[in-house]
């Protein structure tokens, strides 16, 4: 019998509490340079004038393809149980909603 904590490449990932209980945001805001993808996770409450950003993670372009192509499987995935998911409609934001700019 082989002992699962000494399966080679296996990797074990812990999560705080804290980070487990996950923040809620209804906006995401992706902006790039030639090194890196940032994505702006924000909370947009109707009728507040101001918005924070919750979270910010930030990936080289390797690594946000690969979480692209994760999230297209996992949608698919949920498609195929729950029927498509509708999109709501577009929402319209300033080109400049008060952080830097992207610069390629």
């Amino acid at each position: 019998m082989s002992n699962p904590e000494s399966t080679p490449n296996q990797l074990n990932i812990e999560i705080s509490e804290e980070i487990a209980e996950g923040e809620y945001a209804n906006l995401a805001i992706i902006t790039h340079s030639h090194a890196e993808f940032v994505v702006d996770f924000v909370n947009v409450m109707p009728g507040t004038p101001k918005s924070r950003v919750k979270s910010r993670i930030i990936l080289t372009p390797q690594h946000a393809k690969r979480l692209m192509r994760a999230m297209t499987e996992n949608i698919q995935k949920y498609e195929s149980i729950n029927g498509a998911i509708k999109d709501l409609e577009e929402v319209q934001l300033p080109l400049n909603f008060g952080g830097p700019t992207a610069q390629a």
